[in-house]
């Protein structure tokens, strides 16, 4: 088993928001096995002198479609396997070095690429997939073109593509749940509201009834797993927590009393608030479709609003960023798009503790502490101070490492 010490390092403490100078860590395989806060750590293990750079935990991205590798749908749709296939994996290496050691696929990427980067094919981030998203017809995730003749009608009420099943009724939806726990997703991701990409459903539209909700959640919940909900309109919210949904995402039209109901029922919300500033600046260049940039006037304003609501109601709020095509090299924008309405310390936290709850690795992920997987990062600066240098594609970033494995920077 590989050891490696890291001294003189400026420790991130998350817990007490302060920085702690003189820090030691040592790190045996894949996992940290000893902290020394303020102090020296010896042994005839190898030595990494941070030279009081900042040590912190690698950053956790809980909203990701690393298989959706341009913002031209109609292209996408057109594109051969093998060349996605290559195009996500250049995602997933370019994410982890920009210091996202961990992320969530909100859907889309299937078990080869996984398995590729389990296996050690492709440098990436560690990653938990959702597989195809759930949906109903005419919902967020059906892409299906319209005024092209029949209607693609079966008796099974599921059809099903790259990216999504799209399923009606509560026995369809569950025999999708199942299809997609049985090729090893994570966990489950349906649509619960209209979208900005998805071509027929208005922003404010609810998808799906409480009926077929439940259906996806408690076939999540027997396999010990759970369902995060794609939701911008306040019933569509409701609808999915009161079904036992335990993620909203995005949340862009939260208001008051539907962040009430999140926080009694526990639910998180990742806000993606970086997705909007991008596709305002560049989805016409790189052909995101018309329709969509007019949906987008209709929340590009509001997503701070939602954040702040939640964080008002008590709700636990992650971090996302929900990029797509050509404006992933942003991802780390997301962390001064939330700085504007939360404290750096408790941006970062989103980004760690918070999201390894929302994962269920609490201690395991987002921390720098005995038997946490050693997820890692050497960074330049006080990052309690600016964000910049984490969020500027990881400029400020002089090492990480991921599972004990240096992927970003060298050692002596």
């Amino acid at each position: 088993m590989s050891e490696l010490i890291i001294k003189d390092a400026a420790l991130l403490d998350l817990d007490s928001g302060e920085i702690v100078p003189g820090s030691s860590v040592r790190v045996a395989g894949e996992r940290i096995v000893e902290v020394a806060p303020g102090g020296r750590i010896t042994g005839d293990a190898p030595v990494l002198d941070a030279a009081g750079r900042t040590l912190m935990p690698g950053l956790i991205d809980a909203h990701v479609h690393a298989a959706v590798t341009t913002l031209d749908m109609p292209a996408l749709a057109r594109r051969p396997a093998s060349r996605l296939g290559i195009e996500t994996a250049g995602l997933l290496e370019a994410m982890v070095r920009r210091g996202f050691t961990t992320v969530r696929d909100a859907g889309g990427l299937d078990r080869g690429i996984a398995e590729a980067l389990d296996t050690g094919l492709i440098k990436g981030p560690r990653v938990f997939r959702s597989g195809r998203v759930i949906s109903q017809t005419g919902g967020h995730g059906d892409f299906d073109p319209v005024g092209t003749g029949d209607p693609r009608l079966c008796a099974c009420h599921i059809s099903s593509n790259w990216f999504a099943h799209v399923a009606d009724g509560p026995d369809a939806v569950r025999r999708a749940v199942r299809e997609e726990l049985k090729d090893g997703a994570h966990q489950i991701k349906i649509m619960a509201s209209g979208g900005l990409s998805s071509p027929t459903d208005p922003l404010d539209m609810v998808q799906y009834t409480h009926e077929e909700i439940r259906a996806a959640t408690s076939e999540a919940a027997a396999r010990g797993t759970y369902v995060l909900a794609h939701a911008f309109a306040p019933e569509a919210v409701v609808r999915a927590v009161t079904a036992g949904v335990k993620s909203i995402e995005h949340g862009f039209l939260l208001d008051a009393a539907s962040a009430r109901v999140m926080a009694e029922h526990g639910a998180f919300l990742v806000p993606t608030l970086v997705v909007l500033e991008q596709l305002a600046e560049i989805g016409r260049r790189w052909g995101y479709p018309a329709q969509s940039l007019d949906k987008l006037q209709a929340v590009l304003s509001a997503g701070t609003n939602a954040v702040e609501l939640a964080l008002d109601a008590g709700v636990r709020v992650g971090f996302g960023t929900d990029l797509l095509g050509e404006s992933h090299p942003e991802q780390g924008r997301e962390l001064l798009l939330r700085a504007r309405v939360q404290t750096p310390a408790d941006v970062l936290r989103s980004a760690t503790v918070v999201n390894a709850e929302l994962l269920g690795r609490a201690g395991e992920l987002g921390v720098v502490a005995p038997g946490a997987l050693a997820d890692l990062l050497l960074v330049s600066g006080n990052p309690l101070q600016d964000l910049s240098p984490l969020a500027e594609s990881g400029v400020g970033i002089d090492l990480v490492m991921r599972g004990g494995e240096v992927v970003r920077g060298g050692l002596p």
